[in-house]
């Protein structure tokens, strides 16, 4: 059982170019995602789902359209707005870590934290806390040079998670993993979701939808089908909340 609608997009649409080079890259898309829910959007290339990702997280701006998080309307915040925003309530996950290389595992999970106003002992405390849930405790001084890419990624949910997120959105996660690694990050997505934390996923790779409680297929910038599975465990802390305000 999930909560309420929690991130809502309502005729979001982001187009590219003009006349006879218009690319609709998102095409009025409608979609709710429940408090608590795990949500694998999947397609080829070039569908789409990036970009959707990436405007449901403030990163784009719409063409047309409104997106609204936890009740309020992001795709007018103003730019300071809408960063701290994103650096209070919104877990990213790239394909690439986006990890700050000369910064140590435990120093880029801290980082969030700290720019969010945390103090520094907080902010280290919670950093440790995350990189033993991920399994990377004995890895907290290792520079990302030092670390493989499955624990490189695992650092980066570890990162997502630092200012414990209303939202958690990744894309493709597992892109840049063999299939050991990708195992590993899809088994700590699977308890991300037994925990209750929101996720949405966008990716190829058709492992995630098997610990997803819902499936959107994306052609063209537009979705081809939503399954809902009705075998969903995703009962967590977040769960019948209302959001009708920032913590």
């Amino acid at each position: 059982m999930t909560g309420p609608a929690l991130l809502q997009a309502r005729r979001v649409a982001r187009w590219y170019g003009r006349g006879s080079a218009l690319v609709r890259a998102v095409d009025e898309i409608d979609l709710e995602v429940p408090a608590g829910q795990t949500l694998a959007i999947m397609g080829p290339s070039g569908c789409g789902k990036s970009t959707l990702l990436h405007l449901l997280g403030g990163l784009q701006r719409p063409t047309d359209g409104e997106i609204w998080l936890a009740e309020h309307r992001i795709d007018t915040m103003s730019e300071r707005a809408l960063a701290r925003l994103r650096r209070r309530h919104i877990g990213f996950v790239f394909q690439s870590f986006h990890l700050m290389d000369e910064l140590t595992a435990v120093e880029n999970v801290e980082l969030a934290a700290l720019l969010a106003g945390q103090s520094p002992r907080r902010a280290r405390q919670r950093a440790l806390h995350l990189l033993d849930r991920v399994g990377l405790a004995d890895r907290a001084k290792h520079l990302p040079s030092a670390l493989s890419g499955g624990q490189r990624q695992r650092v980066a949910i570890a990162r997502a998670l630092s200012n414990e997120p209303l939202i958690v959105l990744a894309d493709e996660p597992t892109g840049n993993l063999d299939s050991a690694a990708t195992l590993e990050v899809l088994r700590l997505f699977e308890d991300l979701r037994t925990a209750g934390q929101t996720l949405v996923v966008v990716t190829h790779d058709a492992r995630i939808a098997a610990i997803a409680d819902r499936m959107i297929s994306m052609r063209d910038g537009s979705f081809a089908d939503d399954s809902r599975f009705t075998t969903s465990a995703a009962t967590g802390a977040g769960t019948g909340t209302v959001y009708g305000g920032w913590r």
